[in-house]
């Protein structure tokens, strides 16, 4: 726990001016990151931010999701409500119980404002790095809970810890070079960014690069040494995602309908609406085509057919090509006749490489 006061963060309004081009898209998505940077705006009562420390990695994930899925949202439980949810409300009840109002908003910087409350430092990827939780890594959700009673505020730790041998390890190792320098991101190229908010057709330049990331990516931390001492620990299952493991096989995304999305699906990922569907069935389609298994033409030759969504189409035309061989040709060939114009151009460009 660490303690900051309800100032503006002004360091924040000169990054959202400066890079007013990279986060336009936050405004249109309802993210409200402007008025996030003054506490008053959001809480006008407010006298100091609380911030705790969630670590959403205190148990192991079944290894196939691991690779597919973020570690931050497999065991997320803003639907559900069932979990952190439950443990935050109980906190705000203790603060209540001794006469402290609070609110917990969502698009204040959370990261920033556990710096400022001295609860650790930054990561050139831009993530937040504990002071102690998890063995000081990036694997901590920082709760930033605005209260009416001034409580002194902690030394602010603003800075980056990483270590001078790392090389930019994360920069360099970022799939779509989102990463453009030491606490520098550009969200439109980043994986997480593409899997759930991306319009349209996830551009071509992308799609290799994201491998098998189906929603969300931690590719940038996996490769930071300042997380290996908590990645070669021996963790407890969590058993909660390993009985969701066989919900979210991929052929099952890929051919799912609305009410199986909307009872196992859209509980636990909930940045993806039910009316966008076809992105989940799109980035399972790329996932498909970058495993390279020939066992999935079948799959994704169902799926063309019997998807109407030209994004779904398009991808699975894709990740046919991708696969190759001539079971994979035929398939595109067969798809000649399309009169789409954009699936077309799909499938041409998927035959020239298949």
């Amino acid at each position: 726990m660490g303690f900051t006061t309800a100032a503006i963060f002004k360091s924040q309004v000169e990054v959202l001016a400066s890079r007013k081009a990279l986060y336009d898209w936050t405004a249109v998505k309802g993210l409200d990151l402007i008025n996030g940077v003054d506490p008053k705006r959001v809480y006008p009562e407010g006298k100091s931010i609380v911030v705790l420390m969630e670590n959403y990695f205190n148990k192991s994930f079944p290894k196939a999701m691991e690779n597919t899925f973020g570690r931050c949202y497999l065991d997320d439980d803003r639907v559900t409500k069932d979990g952190l949810f439950l443990r935050i409300k109980a906190f705000r009840g203790f603060l209540r119980d001794h006469g402290v109002e609070s609110k917990v908003p969502f698009n204040i910087p959370h990261r920033l404002a556990a710096a400022r409350a001295g609860l650790g430092t930054f990561g050139k990827n831009c993530l937040f790095y504990s002071r102690k939780a998890a063995k000081q890594s990036s694997w901590t959700l920082p709760i930033a809970i605005i209260t009416n009673q001034e409580f002194e505020p902690d030394n602010p730790t603003i800075t980056i810890g990483c270590p001078d041998w790392c090389r930019n390890a994360c920069i360099v190792a970022c799939p779509t070079q989102a990463l453009l320098a030491p606490r520098k991101l550009d969200p439109r190229r980043c994986i997480s960014f593409l899997t759930y908010y991306g319009e349209e057709i996830t551009p071509l330049e992308f799609r290799e690069p994201m491998g098998m990331w189906i929603y969300g990516c931690d590719r940038c931390q996996n490769i930071c040494p300042r997380n290996q001492p908590w990645l070669a620990e021996k963790l407890p299952v969590n058993e909660k995602v390993a009985a969701m493991k066989d919900d979210f096989d991929l052929i099952k995304l890929l051919h799912m309908d609305m009410n199986y999305f909307k009872t196992k699906i859209w509980p636990h990922m909930f940045y993806v609406p039910p009316k966008e569907i076809w992105r989940w069935k799109m980035n399972a389609a790329r996932a498909l085509g970058n495993s390279r298994d020939p066992s999935y033409i079948p799959q994704l030759v169902k799926a063309y057919s019997e998807n109407n969504d030209e994004r779904v189409q398009g991808m699975c035309a894709w990740a046919l090509g991708r696969i190759g061989g001539h079971e994979a040709k035929k398939a595109l060939r067969s798809f000649v006749s399309e009169s789409n114009k954009t699936i077309m151009e799909e499938v041409e460009t998927a035959l020239a490489f298949a």
